[in-house]
């Protein structure tokens, strides 16, 4: 019989897809335990990236591998691991990635969910109440794998288990995070990720993801932010816009361009909008309104705007522009959140 070689198969990455990976370890979600790791460790399962092959980097335990891979079992059963999201969310569908993973991937996979309040009286993880949001199901080696949820609540800890062993690059969540906003009334960031906050659309990223901008912290690197590509066209604008977790007034808006030195927007500005779902705003059918007209910005920098401000009613949508082109690390939109 001649030797198949094994490749990775491209897929059209669903809708799901597009949402808040509840699990990455850039938004604060943590790999809490797995039955073994002696190969590649569990955290690299939510690491930024699809992971990468280094074709001849090996350890004292064998090849070098960017994701969590387990010993080849010779006993009965499987290997599975506990993931913490960064925060309860609604779970939309996953990415079972095997990015890189040709000759060791696990054939099949399955991850149950979990809601836990105080996840340090957990002594056995077996004895945890989960529940199956996705049955078990094949994976293909070297290659995204994308499956939907069969849940709609909400959840805190996932378990994956691989069948009956192998290497798992990533593991995508992707969900809505679900935040009790009920009584709080001090200022905080409704942009941000974490609280709720989406960013839903733009018309460039080409170098960068537009999801970095509400994510925790500065960003590490020119890579951690958004970044459009160059635009000849004169007097260009690229924006995007964010769906805050929850409308409000805000009271400063901060646009920080941490690492961006040669290649930072001149200007930005910042309007908004209040609308009962994405669509509209998307087709553009709501009233944009002036938050913060533009503003010069400087290379490597958090720009503060609080005086510049204009006075506005509730937004559920901000639409932050930048002339003409170039890379914003982060934006926060501190403010109050408002009945509606």
């Amino acid at each position: 019989m001649a030797f198949q070689k094994v490749s990775e198969i491209i897929k059209e990455a669903p809708a799901f897809a597009t949402l808040t990976d509840l699990a990455a370890a850039q938004l604060g979600g943590k790999v809490l335990y797995a039955t073994d790791d002696f190969f590649a460790e569990k955290e690299n399962l939510i690491a930024a990236g699809r992971g990468i092959f280094i074709a001849d980097k090996f350890t004292d335990r064998g090849k070098w591998m960017d994701g969590w891979e387990s010993r080849r079992k010779r006993t009965p059963g499987h290997d599975w691991c506990v993931l913490q999201l960064a925060a309860p969310g609604i779970i939309e569908g996953f990415d079972i990635d095997t990015h890189f993973f040709l000759g060791n991937h696990p054939p099949h996979a399955s991850i149950e969910a979990a809601y836990i309040t105080d996840v340090s009286s957990v002594t056995d993880w077996d004895t945890v109440q989960w529940t199956e949001i996705l049955g078990k199901n094949p994976l293909d080696a070297g290659s995204q794998n994308f499956y939907a949820s069969n849940s709609t609540d909400a959840w805190t800890h996932v378990r994956l288990h691989i069948y009956p062993d192998g290497g798992v690059a990533r593991l995508r969540v992707y969900g809505v995070v679900q935040k009790d906003w009920t009584g709080v009334t001090a200022e905080t960031d409704l942009a941000s990720a974490l609280n709720g906050g989406q960013a839903i659309a733009c018309n460039d990223m080409f170098f960068s993801s537009m999801s970095n901008l509400i994510m925790p912290g500065r960003g590490i690197n020119m890579g951690d932010g958004w970044e459009t590509k160059r635009n000849r066209t004169p007097n260009n604008r690229d924006w995007v816009i964010i769906r805050l977790g929850h409308p409000g007034i805000i009271r400063e808006a901060i646009v920080d361009t941490a690492h961006f030195k040669g290649n930072y927007p001149d200007r930005c500005s910042i309007e908004g909008c209040l609308a009962t779902n994405d669509e509209s705003v998307m087709n553009d059918e709501v009233e944009w309104k002036t938050l913060l007209p533009e503003q010069k910005l400087s290379a490597d920098n958090i720009h503060t705007f609080a005086s510049e401000l204009a006075a506005h009613s509730a937004v559920s949508h901000v639409r932050l522009n930048i002339f003409p082109d170039g890379g914003v690390s982060r934006l926060r939109l501190i403010g109050i959140p408002s009945a509606v």
